[in-house]
């Protein structure tokens, strides 16, 4: 009698599971969130990339901004500043206008010597590449444009991918002078 009660009551409870997980498995499914515009969603991927490599030049200490993981390389700084100046080569191929500010690589760093000027300066090229994406809009990625190392033309979206993948390039790269340093990169950091 009791291996009778055991077996009605597991099979009980087994047939409550089942029910519950069927119940479970009924719940309406919500269909995904429509996709935003080609442009928004470019404009997301900026404030990201920018973001994390802003926060990288906020955050490293302006001693160690002539740091350099080896000697045949770019300094913390100058890495910012080659990453401003090369998004605002692309940036005026793009545009179809000059938007480099006083001159070329060379000239930029010796113009932007401190912390504060580059971060103010990566925080312009951040502001700028903005602006020139929600003035183009969606047409703007369309937009067959000259490619700014070679003698051929390019469809605006491919540079602006391209910068994406520079800038992430370079913030590899700091985070390794970070490491280098016993450091922890802002975004590698436990979040509050």
């Amino acid at each position: 009698m009791n291996r009778i009660i055991s077996a009605l009551i597991i099979v009980g409870v087994t047939a409550l599971l089942i029910t519950f997980a069927n119940a479970q498995e009924k719940k309406p499914v919500e269909p995904p969130k429509a996709a935003q515009s080609p442009s928004q969603e470019l404009l997301n991927e900026w404030y990201y990339v920018f973001g994390k490599v802003i926060a990288m030049a906020k955050d490293f200490p302006q001693d160690k901004y002539d740091f350099k993981a080896q000697k045949d390389e770019r300094t913390f700084g100058q890495n910012l500043i080659h990453i401003a100046s090369a998004e605002y080569e692309i940036m005026s191929a793009i545009s179809g206008t000059s938007m480099r500010p006083f001159g070329n690589e060379d000239s930029l760093q010796k113009k932007y010597t401190t912390k504060e000027d580059i971060v103010k300066f990566l925080i312009q090229t951040a502001d700028d590449g903005v602006k020139l994406i929600k003035e183009q809009g969606d047409s703007g990625l369309t937009k067959e444009v000259k490619y700014p190392w070679g003698n051929s033309m390019i469809h605006a979206s491919a540079l602006w991918y391209f910068m994406l993948e520079h800038t992430g390039e370079h913030f590899g790269q700091l985070v390794v002078y970070y490491r280098v340093n016993g450091m922890i990169p802002p975004e590698s950091r436990p979040k509050k």
